[in-house]
């Protein structure tokens, strides 16, 4: 830890540019395309992600509900691409083409270069994938490698367990409950805090491409080697 001329501890220091904001387009993966979201290209598919047919209970920790109709879900599309403040991306099955869910980068701090992935959507198709687990990684890797960014956020309803065991699968890592920091849909919500840096990124990088790879997984698609154990 670097010490000052009055023997104070500080910070080490570092580059501080601030950092730019997302432009991405498209990434492929192995099993999973990720696209800047388009209502044109991605509502049709998208009915099924948002629509009235999905699971009530995958709702409970969104802000949103689910949409009746495509014109309702062409509206909340429309909303969120009027948004300056986060940037949409669809999640598409590479092999089929189907967009399966959404995700976006959002709170960003330029100055801070920090950043957080949030209003995670992912249909039941996606949910415990390998595309699912593989957009995370393309995400990742596109905000510490070509966005250079040194922080990377993740945050869920303290009670939404699952989201935040999702988190740390992916190697996020726990600091901290907000006590009552939001209201949505007229109840209160104490917000679990996580986050990945740029010290930790060359490690999970790792851990993800072990685990993506095709050798890691049977003739039935089942892991032979869990995340955490890659």
């Amino acid at each position: 830890m670097p010490v000052n001329e009055y023997g104070q501890m500080v910070g080490e220091p570092v580059d501080d540019t601030p950092g730019v904001l997302p432009s991405l387009v498209r990434i492929e993966g192995r099993y999973t395309i990720i696209e800047a979201l388009s209502v044109e290209k991605h509502a049709e598919d998208l009915l099924s992600v948002y629509g009235p047919d999905t699971p009530r209970e995958m709702w409970t920790y969104l802000f949103q509900e689910s949409v009746e109709d495509m014109k309702e879900l062409v509206n909340l599309l429309n909303q969120m691409l009027a948004r300056k403040d986060r940037f949409f991306y669809a999640i598409l099955d590479r092999e089929t083409g189907k967009v399966l869910g959404t995700f976006s980068l959002m709170r960003i701090d330029q100055a801070n270069r920090t950043i957080e992935v949030g209003a995670v959507t992912f249909s039941p198709a996606l949910k415990q994938t390998r595309m699912g687990t593989e957009a995370h990684y393309l995400l990742a890797r596109y905000v510490f490698e070509e966005l250079n960014y040194r922080r990377y956020e993740w945050k869920c309803d303290a009670l939404n367990l699952p989201s935040r065991r999702a988190a740390e699968r992916l190697g996020f890592v726990y600091e901290g409950t907000f006590r009552q920091a939001v209201i949505y849909k007229g109840r209160t919500r104490d917000t679990d805090w996580m986050s990945m840096i740029d010290k930790d990124w060359p490690k999970v990088k790792a851990r993800f491409e072990a685990w993506l790879k095709s050798e890691n997984f049977d003739e039935n698609g089942q892991q032979l080697k869990s995340l955490r154990e890659c």
